[in-house]
């Protein structure tokens, strides 16, 4: 059963209405209202899950459930070029590449045996790729979910990678005691 209401009800239910013979004052409500010409039965009304209007202008009864086949995806807030279109590749991602860059750097420093200044570099790499999430209005393809998820992850990664880099036994740069206890407990 159908909740519209309106002209497109009376368009729904018009075979019943216009076949019952003491029902002409509503089947001549709905052909004024069809042909634009009446008082309040132009406005369009509908109960229950509604989208944007349809190409006859009026609004379409939806479906609460997701849809199966995924028709376009939205581009997250900030996902944007970070310099102009007519600008080479390289310019229009410069956060990206630059983030990249740094863990690449990073990434080559622990393949040479330099492990604490390496993993560092890739914490502080990802540290610096929420700080451009969170300063810049348009970070190019460094945009991959909302905002404020984007900076909590690179955030919260870079955080815990740094740690650990300076954590790092022989010699470790931070000494955090009761990680140490923690883990001399657990094993």
């Amino acid at each position: 059963m159908s909740e519209t209401t309106g002209p497109q009800a009376d368009a729904d239910e018009g075979s019943t209405a216009e076949a019952e013979p003491g029902n002409t004052a509503e089947a001549g409500q709905g052909s004024t209202a069809q042909s634009g010409q009446g008082s309040t039965a132009d406005v369009p009304l509908a109960k229950g899950a509604v989208s944007a209007p349809g190409p006859d202008g009026r609004p379409r009864k939806v479906s609460r459930r997701f849809p199966l086949f995924t028709r376009d995806t939205a581009r997250p807030e900030g996902g944007g070029r970070a310099a102009a279109g007519d600008a080479p590749a390289p310019a229009r991602q410069w956060p990206l590449i630059s983030v990249v860059s740094l863990v690449g750097l990073g990434l080559l420093l622990t393949a040479f045996d330099v492990f604490r200044v390496g993993t560092l570099l890739i914490g502080i790499a990802l540290i610096g790729g929420a700080v451009l999430r969170w300063a810049l209005p348009d970070v190019g393809m460094l945009a991959v979910r909302s905002r404020f998820t984007d900076m909590v992850t690179y955030g919260a990664l870079g955080l815990a990678i740094a740690l650990l880099a300076m954590m790092a036994q022989p010699s470790p740069w931070l000494v955090i005691p009761f990680l140490d206890d923690t883990l001399h407990y657990t094993i």
